[in-house]
């Protein structure tokens, strides 16, 4: 049996500490130009107890943004305010991967270059989801999302090579690897979409290896950059988060892609299995939907890498639980480790959990809910 707390040599060439990976959330802590700073990098630091640290979402370029305050890693400031964060856990004796990403239709003009429409699969818009933007008046808030416009068969190709460079600039920035977002209704799983991807070009949705052609080419250039073992690719299969229909070849697809990306070299699968409904991230309540055991040992056996279960897991039981079913490798943990920075240690020694204002969770409050969460004492 797999213990939670025994030591996993990711791919071959990442050791970690431990099963537990503190999952990538979104804090909006960045300093002027979506850039990470030395707040971010002492939270990142405190909670390197953690096998792996897979970093917040990061913007691969300026059309990516859909949601104010998220890094980027496009910049050479940016570049560089990383390089804050991964010494800090790499001091600490931790990993860090980036997770890059890029949010398509879910953004808004306000935050788009030049003030443009989001770039979409198709034109249709989200309808019943909310971005983290300026509003008529300037203001910081919750609004729709915009229409998108359906992006030219070019300038997917060109997006490959801007993600080619993200991945250039987290090798530059210190990280450990690069996950590549493929869920959550992002521009990735939009494409996979075969109920929202009605394109008729090699990206369209008529076939498996079309949905998944833009993932694969992206996955190559991560590969040919980092090496085999230092790429992951997080995807959230049945989940409808910011908007996304229900998807009747969702099955086809997830064990497709699973099949090609082990042929690529990656070194896990992270999956996602709880989502928040429609809804915006700070009022939306988190959802369940489980990936059968039957669908996710058909992924098992399709994918040779490492596996990863996030979602809803917030106590050692549970994690434990799912490691005992010999599907999966590792667990992440999300909201626990907001108000828990040694989360791992609490968990290993039956310590009581801290539990976070969930107001801070996306705010301009600097360290508040941040870092000013303490280690156990014993008090």
């Amino acid at each position: 049996m797999i213990n939670l707390f025994e030591p996993q040599l990711l791919g071959a060439t990442v050791p970690l500490k431990n099963r537990i990976v503190m999952a990538p959330m979104t804090r909006t802590r960045t300093s002027e130009g979506d850039v990470p700073n030395q707040m971010m990098a002492t939270y990142y630091g405190q909670r390197a107890g953690a096998g792996l640290i897979v970093s917040e979402v990061i913007n691969v370029a300026p059309s990516s943004k859909g949601y104010a305050l998220m890094p980027g890693i496009y910049t050479e400031a940016q570049r560089q305010g990383w390089r804050l964060v991964t010494d800090e856990v790499h001091h600490h004796g931790g990993a860090i991967f980036a997770q890059i990403f890029h949010v398509g239709r879910m953004a808004h003009p306000s935050l788009m270059p030049n003030g443009e429409d989001p770039w979409g699969v198709t034109e249709e818009r989200a309808e019943h989801s909310d971005v983290f933007a300026h509003d008529q008046d300037g203001k910081l808030s919750y609004i729709p999302a915009g229409t998108p416009r359906r992006i030219r068969t070019d300038e997917v190709s060109a997006l490959v090579d801007t993600f080619s460079q993200a991945f250039a600039n987290a090798r530059q920035a210190g990280f450990d690897g690069v996950e590549i977002h493929a869920g959550n209704g992002y521009l990735f799983d939009q494409f996979m979409n075969s109920a929202l991807n009605t394109r008729t070009d090699r990206y369209g949705g008529g076939s498996v290896e079309n949905r998944t052609r833009f993932l694969m080419e992206v996955v190559e250039a991560a590969v040919r950059e980092w090496g085999p073992g230092h790429v992951g690719v997080r995807m959230s299969p049945f989940g409808q988060f910011n908007s996304m229909p229900a998807d009747p070849l969702v099955e086809e697809t997830l064990l497709f892609a699973s099949e090609q990306l082990g042929r690529h070299g990656v070194a896990y699968l992270h999956l996602v299995y709880e989502l928040m409904p429609i809804g915006n991230m700070e009022t939306g309540e988190f959802k369940k939907h489980h990936i059968s055991h039957s669908v996710l040992a058909q992924v098992r056996a399709a994918f040779p890498g490492a596996i990863i279960w996030c979602g809803g897991f917030n106590d050692r039981e549970g994690a434990q639980t799912a490691l005992d079913t010999g599907l999966v490798d590792l667990i992440a943990f999300g909201r626990p480790y907001i108000a828990n920075p040694d989360l791992a240690d609490r968990l290993k020694h039956g310590w009581p959990l801290a539990e976070a204002d969930r107001s801070t969770y996306y705010t301009r409050r600097g360290e508040i809910g941040y870092t000013d969460f303490s280690a156990y004492s014993g008090q």
